[in-house]
């Protein structure tokens, strides 16, 4: 049994595909077929059930690859020893962030990050919250950045920051002549919200209060769906209504858009914003300073303010 056989034992339970996992471990499938059969011959099991498309491994297969992935995060530790004695940061980090993040928190730090250690490779990728865990647990990323809590026992979560939300109201909306916002006073017909498998979307239901159907009144000539904030925002300035906006969004409007943000009264809603990894997470140098990287990015009002009314993302 060797290591370079796990990895590719554990490359097939990603993938599901005995040539996407060839491909993703740079050898070629009959390489990596060989080499998980002679491991099957070697244990006396059946790993995978090969009859099935995608293919799924088997009962004994599934209690393996637990252990195996074990055997990989404590071996890898062994490199990070190393690599932790060295001066330099190196290595490559994959992130993964909620897209009502990144267009927003990924320009306040990134390029600082990338000219303080030119070594390190950063690879960002956009997904849902679901996904990013996903990846976690299959070392397909090293850290996501997202809301918390999530209640998940197999990560650990490294808060950051609190994010008020802010009301985006159209000019001739009757809370537009408000200086702040009340959550009771938003109607589930005048509010715009993303699609769901957002967490933003929960979030927005909960400070309203509100489990049914929004963006628009039973029967109305206009019904859209979005993925997009961005989206929302225009909808509302050109149709009516209102919208929820994450406060980093906001910083760099042009003035005259700034015009119809309205903050919500005290205590304001909040979300809290995590780096997250895997309970056995590895590369914690690298971690560590994309940590103090985000933080020294942040405008001092959202980097100092105080836990308060975090709204569940549930």
């Amino acid at each position: 049994m060797t290591l370079v056989q796990l990895e590719y034992l554990l490359a097939v339970d990603t993938f599901r595909h005995f040539a996407t996992a060839a491909e993703h471990c740079f050898v070629t499938q009959p390489t990596l077929s060989m080499q998980l059969q002679k491991l099957e011959e070697e244990l006396g099991v059946q790993l995978f059930d090969r009859s099935r498309v995608p293919v799924r491994p088997t009962e004994m297969g599934k209690e393996v690859i637990a252990q195996a992935r074990i055997v990989l995060a404590e071996s890898k530790k062994i490199q990070e020893l190393v690599q932790n004695q060295k001066q330099e940061l190196t290595g490559v980090l994959r992130i993964g962030v909620i897209p009502t993040i990144a267009p927003y928190l990924i320009p306040l730090f990134i390029t600082s990050f990338m000219e303080k250690y030119p070594q390190v490779r950063v690879v960002v990728q956009e997904l849902l919250t679901d996904q990013i865990i996903e990846k976690l647990n299959h070392e397909l990323l090293d850290v996501g950045l997202l809301v918390t809590p999530l209640e998940d026992k197999s990560i650990k979560e490294l808060p950051l920051f609190y994010e008020a939300f802010m009301v985006y109201v159209n000019p001739k909306h009757a809370l537009a002549k408000q200086s702040e916002i009340d959550p009771v006073e938003l109607l589930p017909d005048d509010l715009w919200v993303l699609n769901e498998g957002h967490c933003f979307r929960s979030q927005v239901l909960n400070i309203c209060n509100r489990g049914g159907k929004v963006g628009g009144s039973e029967g109305a000539n206009f019904d859209y769906r979005s993925g997009s904030l961005e989206t929302l925002k225009r909808i509302v300035e050109t149709q009516h209504g209102l919208t929820l906006l994450p406060e980093l969004s906001v910083l760099e409007m042009p003035e005259d858009k700034k015009k119809l943000v309205r903050p919500f009264s005290e205590p304001q809603p909040v979300r809290e914003v995590s780096l997250v990894v895997h309970k056995s997470f590895l590369k914690k140098k690298l971690i560590q300073a994309l940590q103090n990287e985000i933080l020294e990015g942040l405008p001092e009002s959202i980097r100092n303010r105080k836990k308060q009314k975090v709204v569940s993302i549930s």
